[in-house]
């Protein structure tokens, strides 16, 4: 199965290698600039120029969360490979790492001093990595 998402603000599932949609999730109001599966497969996260983050559940065909806290854009979005923690980037120069259980922003990212592009959490690691347009790269360390 391959995930997609993009500017008509839907995100599709498709059949490998036949090519056929199998879903389609609608909500956000802006394009779509991320999307990846939770490592338990069961769940997608989302992200967006609306300024949102959302998570959605395949068996039930919809969103069953949405995370505010942003200012700009999310550019991009990455599961932890635990499944209770989800990281964004955002053209507000931060970066937030959410916990998907209790529904909270539990860390802001501050450091970059333009629009953070890109965010993955290293696998089995409580380390994210970020791209900036500041043209740099940092490692957190989320523990701290």
């Amino acid at each position: 199965i391959v995930l997609t998402g993009g500017d008509d603000r839907l995100w599709k599932t498709w059949g490998f290698p036949d090519g056929n949609i199998l879903l389609t999730g609608e909500g956000h109001t802006d394009w779509l600039s991320g999307c990846c599966f939770r490592p338990s497969g069961t769940q997608l996260v989302t992200s967006s120029g609306d300024t949102t983050v959302r998570l959605w559940d395949l068996s039930r065909h919809g969103c069953i969360l949405t995370l505010r806290g942003h200012s700009r854009a999310v550019r991009g979005c990455s599961w932890h490979s635990c499944g209770d923690f989800v990281a964004s980037a955002s053209a507000d120069g931060t970066s937030k790492i959410w916990d998907v259980n209790s529904e909270r922003c539990r860390y802001t990212l501050r450091g970059h001093k333009d629009s953070v592009n890109s965010i993955e959490f290293l696998p089995f690691s409580s380390t994210v990595v970020t791209s900036s347009a500041d043209k740099t790269l940092s490692l957190w360390d989320v523990r701290t």
